[in-house]
C-alpha cells in the first residue's frame, strides 16, 4: 500500500537571512520564517492534507516551523537533523567552496570534523524509512533542513535529469513510499505567487 511522505525545509532563520554557515548549529526563526511556516500551514489546510503523524530534527528552527504548522503530537529525532559543517559553522556562506560535484560538497567538510554528503544521505534514508515502515502511518510529515533533504533526494531521484529545484525556507518535496522504496513526486513552493 502507498504511503505518502511530506518532506520540508524549516522556514527562514537569522542565519539564512546573514547569510551563515548553519548546519549543526541553531538560529531563531526570523518574522520571515514564521510568515514561510504559516503559508505552509494554509497549504496544506486548503488542499485537505491531514497528516496521521509528524516528526522533526532535533533543532530548534525545524520545530518551530512544524508547531506553527501543527498542534498534533510530534516526535523529534536526530536523524533528521541538518549536514554539520565542522569549524564551518556560524561563518560566512562566502567560504563554501565553489566547484561542487553534482551539486553537493562531498567529503570536503570532513576534513574540519563536519559530515560527508554520503553520511547525511545514509542517515536520512534511514530514519525515513524507519518512519514510514510503522504501521499506521499513512500521510507523514518530516520537517528537516535543506542539505539533508537534498541529500536524501539524490537517493531517490537523478536529479541530473530535471530542471533544478530549489531549496527554499518552507519548500515541501513529496514522495510516495512503498516497498522500503521512495518515489519522489513533485516539490511544492507554498510561497509561490505570494506577495
Amino acid at each position: 500500500m502507498k504511503k505518502t511522505l511530506y518532506l520540508m525545509r524549516h522556514g527562514q532563520t537569522l542565519f539564512n537571512l546573514r547569510r551563515k554557515v548553519q548546519g549543526a548549529c541553531d538560529s531563531p526563526l526570523t518574522q520571515e520564517g514564521i510568515r514561510q511556516a504559516t503559508l505552509a500551514k494554509d497549504y496544506f489546510k486548503e488542499n485537505g492534507i491531514e497528516f496521521d503523524h509528524a516528526y522533526s530534527s532535533t533543532q530548534e528552527r525545524a520545530c518551530d516551523t512544524l508547531e506553527i504548522i501543527t498542534d498534533m503530537e510530534y516526535v523529534r529525532l536526530k536523524g533528521l537533523k541538518e549536514w554539520n559543517f565542522g569549524t564551518f559553522e556560524g561563518e560566512s556562506e562566502d567560504l563554501n567552496p565553489k566547484n561542487r560535484k553534482g551539486g553537493t560538497y562531498g567529503d570536503f567538510f570532513v576534513q574540519y570534523n563536519g559530515e560527508e554528503d554520503l553520511e547525511v544521505q545514509k542517515r536520512m534514508n534511514k530514519t525515513l524509512t524507519e518512519i514510514m515502515n510503522k504501521e499506521d502511518h499513512e500521510t507523514v510529515l518530516a520537517v528537516s533542513h535543506g542539505g539533508a533533504c537534498f541529500m536524501f533526494l539524490r537517493k531517490w531521484e537523478d536529479i541530473s535529469k530535471r530542471e533544478p529545484i530549489k531549496f527554499t525556507n518552507c519548500c515541501i518535496l513529496k514522495f510516495e513510499f512503498e516497498d522500503n522504496e521512495f518515489k519522489f513526486i513533485e516539490v511544492i513552493d507554498p510561497l509561490k505567487n505570494v506577495v
